[in-house]
């Protein structure tokens, strides 16, 4: 089954390991998210693809184990972050934290 992008929040779940490409190089739900996606809600500022990219610079975190992801703010994930369950994301200041 084709799975649309139509938002970056959209694009940061698939770039995740909540989806795998195929032998057919098909784009499909890990086995592990029993058909349900993760759902992402990205603050206003990550609209656009470039200012997506630059909450995720060493790619995008593991979302296999996550029911739902929110970012608030400016921010900045590390390497091999890994978010699981229902999780927000706030950062209420100044700058990227």
């Amino acid at each position: 089954r084709f799975a649309p992008v139509k938002t970056t929040n959209d694009l940061m779940a698939l770039r995740s390991d909540a989806y795998m490409l195929t032998e057919d190089f098909r784009i499909t739900l890990a086995p592990e998210r029993n058909f349900v996606p993760p759902n992402v809600k990205l603050d206003g500022r990550y609209k656009f693809v470039d200012a997506m990219e630059t909450i995720m610079p060493f790619g995008a975190p593991s979302l296999i184990g996550c029911k739902s992801l929110m970012v608030e703010g400016e921010v900045v994930f590390e390497a091999d972050v890994v978010f699981k369950g229902t999780v927000v994301v706030k950062n209420g200041g100044e700058g990227p934290k």
